[in-house]
């Protein structure tokens, strides 16, 4: 017979165990701040005509109240641009960025927030489809040639940003994680700097080969941050935690300069939110701040 002590407190850890999980707040430095100047944000809409042919998709540009033309900025692009522009969100870009800005913590840079193409219905008030998984978890420089070929140069028209490849970083959660890595990857001289939240490097569209190639692929000159949670996705096309640790152990075992964080936290933002300032200081440690 069981010791109602023991019973008791198997019920308390679980209580404990399950509280803990996901349980993760947002900081001071992803509120608004007194005294701190609020960058501007721009919204408009892009159809690419190049990498995915009548794909149409949001496209939001933070430039920060320190921005100055005469200094080119640094670049951060966001994959699943409103999760991460919007300020009641779980990540709050624009204010992250206002208040680590403001402290000098990060050097001056201009958000770049995309949202995933849609493709319109063909039919009268039909739904469009969304080009999400395919431009995401494919692996190749399609999506790559969208941001370098179509969706920057406008913007990098109208606004003095660095073409130094270590000035710039990409960011994305889920599916969008796994992309900001293969546009360093495709592309290591314009992006040297990734922030992947829950990455979907599992076999959705090839995502499982990326731990592989990065262990039989010369070194390539990335800065990586991944956050993952331990109770994240277990499906037919893999399991998130393992896959993201099989990613650190290559990482590791090339050389690459990487920090993880692993979470108890399942396929959400919020721990990946909670610890973006943290993150972001980290990823540009190596840039001055202006």
């Amino acid at each position: 017979m069981r010791s109602p002590y023991l019973l008791g407190l198997c019920v308390a850890l679980f209580a404990t165990t399950a509280f803990a999980i996901d349980d993760y707040k947002l900081g001071a430095e992803s509120m608004r701040q007194d005294g701190v100047p609020k960058g501007t944000v721009t919204q408009s809409k892009f159809k690419s005509e190049k990498a995915y042919p009548g794909t149409e998709r949001d496209v939001w540009v933070y430039v920060p109240a320190q921005y100055n033309k005469e200094k080119p900025a640094c670049l951060m692009v966001f994959q699943d641009g409103g999760t991460y522009v919007s300020e009641n969100g779980q990540f709050r870009v624009p204010v992250v960025f206002d208040n680590l800005i403001h402290k000098k913590e990060m050097p001056v840079t201009i958000g770049v927030f995309i949202s995933p193409g849609n493709i319109p219905s063909a039919v009268q008030d039909g739904k469009p489809r969304s080009n999400r998984s395919f431009e995401y978890d494919s692996l190749g420089d399609l999506y790559s040639k969208l941001l370098i070929e179509e969706v920057l140069p406008p913007i990098e028209a109208q606004y003095s940003i660095s073409k130094t490849p270590e000035h710039r970083a990409t960011c994305g959660i889920s599916s969008g994680a796994i992309c900001a890595w293969t546009v360093a990857w495709e592309r290591p001289d314009q992006f040297r700097k990734v922030l992947s939240h829950i990455g979907s490097f599992t076999n959705i569209r090839g995502g499982h080969d990326c731990q592989a190639l990065i262990r039989k692929t010369e070194k390539k000159p990335i800065k990586v941050f991944l956050q993952e949670g331990s109770n994240d996705l277990d499906n037919l096309h893999g399991n998130w935690p393992l896959a993201n640790q099989q990613m650190v152990s290559s990482l590791k075992f090339k050389g690459y300069e990487h920090k993880f964080e692993m979470g108890d936290g399942g396929h959400s933002g919020k721990h990946g939110g909670a610890i973006l300032p943290e993150s972001l200081r980290w990823l540009w440690s190596d840039i001055p701040a202006q």
